[in-house]
């Protein structure tokens, strides 16, 4: 994974979970605009919290970037 916007496809194959980082690049934030979101409880995809971690739960980001 990388700073590339990635596709629809490439999102439903990575990991059950992915970085904030990486799931702010799918969504065409920054990861410091997304990490305000979770924060503030405002996030638009699922977050795990592991230890002192953030994991995004990637079909919460497939299932949103699917749109309606």
């Amino acid at each position: 994974m990388s700073g590339i916007v990635p596709t629809l496809d490439e999102v439903r194959s990575w990991p059950a979970t992915v970085g904030v980082p990486d799931a702010a690049t799918a969504l065409g934030v920054s990861k410091t605009h997304l990490y305000e979101l979770i924060r503030s409880g405002r996030s638009p995809v699922q977050v795990l919290p592991l230890g002192n971690r953030q994991r995004v739960v990637t079909a919460s980001l497939v299932r949103l970037l699917e749109g309606p």
